[in-house]
């Protein structure tokens, strides 16, 4: 019988520690929440950060592009580092993200051989391409690289990382016989 009740105690203070348990895990997801999922509310916001593309281009400023999409990781990994970009230089440079997903950019991602992402162009005032810098990029070099462009003109330069996403095709607003019903 004692056997029993200490069985009983056992179980009830395992319901209550387990309780616990996941009242914290919940707790602290709420708590820190903005710094788990920080990458990708960041590049939720760039659409509504950027500087439109047309305005860019003549108004007299270097330009930082970024072709980017929600469902790249390695955007997700770079977009903290891209949002400190912005803060840092956004007086002196125009900023313009465009989402590959977004129809609307389908121009520029052609103009601009976009066949991989995160695709980063610099662009002098005078709306000249100085570099390209595709996949995920060493913090230093893109710095250099826009100091740069502050400074003025520079020759062309291309990047290539390994670690990048390949665009994926969008299927949305595929139209096919059998899509009629």
């Amino acid at each position: 019988m004692q056997s029993e009740s200490q069985d009983q105690i056992l179980k009830s203070n395992l319901k209550i520690i387990f309780i616990l348990i996941i009242s914290i895990v919940m707790i602290s997801l709420l708590l820190f929440k903005n710094f788990f999922f920080r990458s990708t509310y960041l590049l939720k916001s760039f659409g509504e950060l950027s500087v439109d593309p047309e305005i860019a281009f003549v108004n007299n400023k270097p330009t930082f592009l970024e072709f980017y999409a929600e469902w790249c990781e390695v955007c997700k990994e770079t977009a903290p580092q891209v949002s400190a970009f912005k803060d840092e230089y956004e007086k002196d440079i125009n900023f313009v993200f465009l989402n590959v997903d977004n129809q609307k950019w389908g121009n520029y991602i052609q103009k601009f051989a976009v066949n991989g992402i995160p695709q980063v162009n610099l662009f002098d005032k005078k709306g000249n391409l100085i570099s390209t810098f595709i996949g995920k990029q060493d913090e230093i070099k893109i710095r250099e690289s826009i100091n740069n462009l502050k400074k003025g003109e520079k020759p062309f330069e291309e990047i290539i990382n390994s670690e990048f996403s390949i665009i994926q095709e969008n299927k949305n607003n595929e139209v096919s016989p059998r899509s009629h019903g």
